[in-house]
C-alpha cells in the first residue's frame, strides 16, 4: 500500500505498535486541553465594557469630590445674614425644620447643605433649644457649633426688693419671653426670690416661680443659720416676716441693719412696732397702695391683722419680699438702744433712744415737709402768674 493511499479515519486501520516511554517522559505532566480561543471581535465589547464602567466609577467618584467640595465650602464660607439676627429653636425642633427656618430667614444660603453637614459632623440629635445671636456672615458650621453649644440668649426678670408675691405674679404672667399658664395658687407672701432671673426665651411660667421659691428658701435657711444669738423671733416666718417690714421702711443699705434693731429693742421691750408699711398691707394686701393714696389718720386707727399700730408684736405674715440686704440686717441688727426712727427728708432717717428726742425729730420733719410744700407752692404761683403750664400734682 502506498503511503498516499492511507486512510487514517478508518476503524478497521491495524494498531499502532505502543513505543514505551521513557522514565523522564512518564513523570511530565501530559498537556490539558487549551480553553477555545475568542474571536477578536468578543474580546473588544468585553474591553469596552470594562472601560465603561471604570470610567463611570471614576466620573461618579470626582463627581462625588466635586459635590463635597463644593458642598463644604459653602458649609464653611461665609453666610449670607447681612445684619446679627436673633434665632429661636423651639424645644423639639428637629434639624430639617430648623433649615428650613434658617434659610427662610436669609440665615443660610442652602438648606440641604445644611442638614448634610450637621449630619456628617454627627449633631443632627445634639442641636439645643433656646434663643440664639447669630452673628451676620456667620456660616453654617458657625450656626451649627452655636445651636450645639447651648449658649442662647438669655432674657431676664427681675423682682426687685419689696415688691410682694401678687405684684411678682403680674411681672411674670405679663413677660413676652415666657410661655404656659401661671401657678393656679399664689405661693405664701415672702416666698419669692427678690433679684434677677435670667433664661431662655420659651421657658415657661410655672419653672421660673419654682426656681424662684426654691432660691428664697436656700437663701433664707442660710442665713437664718447665721443668726446672733437672742432674737425674739421664734422661727424662720417670724425672721422673714420683720426682715419684709424693714424692707419696706427703708432703701438705704447703710441703715438697714439699724432700722432693724429698732424693731428688736422694741420687740425685747414689748413696745409695738408703729411700722406705716403694715398699715397699708392691711388696707390694700398684696396688690400695694394706689401711688395717690396719702395715709390717713383713719387709718393708723383701723384696726387689720397687720396693723402693728394696733396689733402687739409682728403680723401673721411677710409683708413683701425681702431681699437678702433686709434678711442680713435682720440676721445681725446693730447693737443700739435705739427705740424711734423718722425720716430726715432726704431718703434717709434719724434715730432716736427716747420719745422726747423722736419727737423732736418729728417736728423737724414735719416743719421741713411744710417748707417744701411753701416752696413748691410758690413755685407753682410764679409759674402761672408767667403763663407757664402748671406742674401735675401727681
Amino acid at each position: 500500500m502506498n503511503p498516499g493511499d492511507r486512510d487514517f479515519g478508518r476503524r478497521d486501520a491495524p494498531p499502532q505498535p505502543i513505543v514505551p516511554k521513557t522514565a523522564s517522559e512518564a513523570l511530565r505532566p501530559e498537556k490539558g486541553t487549551p480553553p477555545p480561543k475568542r474571536s477578536r471581535r468578543s474580546r473588544s465589547q468585553i474591553i469596552v465594557f470594562m472601560n465603561f464602567v471604570v470610567s463611570s466609577v471614576i466620573l461618579v467618584v470626582l463627581a462625588a469630590g466635586v459635590a463635597v467640595f463644593l458642598g463644604k465650602s459653602e458649609f464653611d464660607g461665609r453666610g449670607p445674614s447681612q445684619t446679627t439676627a436673633n434665632f429661636l429653636v423651639k424645644p423639639s425642633t428637629g434639624v430639617a425644620e430648623i433649615a428650613e427656618q434658617l434659610e427662610r430667614r436669609g440665615l443660610i444660603s442652602d438648606q440641604r447643605i445644611f442638614r448634610l453637614g450637621v449630619r456628617a459632623y454627627g449633631h443632627d440629635a445634639s442641636l439645643k433649644a433656646g434663643e440664639y445671636e447669630i452673628q451676620a456672615g456667620a456660616s453654617m458650621r458657625d450656626i451649627m457649633v452655636l445651636l450645639e453649644s447651648g449658649k442662647s440668649v438669655l432674657a431676664s426678670l427681675t423682682i426687685p426688693e419689696g415688691m410682694t408675691v401678687e405684684q411678682a405674679f403680674q411681672r411674670i404672667a405679663e413677660h413676652e419671653a415666657l410661655t404656659g399658664e401661671m401657678p393656679t395658687e399664689m405661693p405664701p407672701e415672702g416666698s419669692l426670690i427678690a433679684d434677677t432671673q435670667r433664661f431662655t426665651r420659651g421657658s415657661t411660667r410655672k419653672q421660673i416661680v419654682e426656681k424662684m421659691l426654691a432660691d428664697q428658701q436656700r437663701l433664707v435657711e442660710s442665713i437664718w443659720n447665721r443668726r446672733v444669738q437672742g432674737l425674739p423671733l421664734a422661727n424662720v416666718n417670724e425672721f422673714v416676716t420683720l426682715a419684709s417690714i424693714v424692707e419696706k421702711e427703708t432703701g438705704r443699705s447703710d441703715e438697714r441693719s439699724r432700722v432693724a434693731a429698732v424693731f428688736i429693742n422694741r420687740l425685747n421691750k414689748g413696745m409695738r412696732l408703729q411700722s406705716d408699711p403694715t398699715i397699708l398691707y392691711g388696707l390694700f394686701g398684696g396688690k400695694g397702695r394706689p401711688a395717690d393714696r396719702p395715709i390717713y389718720q383713719s387709718d393708723i386707727d383701723k384696726p387689720t391683722p397687720y396693723n402693728t399700730y394696733v396689733i402687739d408684736g409682728l403680723p401673721p405674715t411677710p409683708i413683701a419680699n425681702p431681699g437678702r440686704a433686709a434678711l442680713e440686717a435682720v440676721a445681725n441688727p446693730s447693737k443700739t438702744k435705739d427705740l424711734y426712727f423718722v425720716a430726715d427728708g432726704t431718703g434717709g432717717h434719724v434715730f432716736a433712744t427716747t420719745l422726747d428726742v423722736h419727737n423732736e425729730n418729728v417736728a423737724r420733719w414735719r416743719a421741713a415737709q411744710r417748707k417744701l410744700a411753701q416752696e413748691a407752692a410758690k413755685a407753682e404761683a410764679e409759674k402761672a402768674a408767667s403763663g407757664e403750664p402748671a406742674t401735675s400734682a401727681e
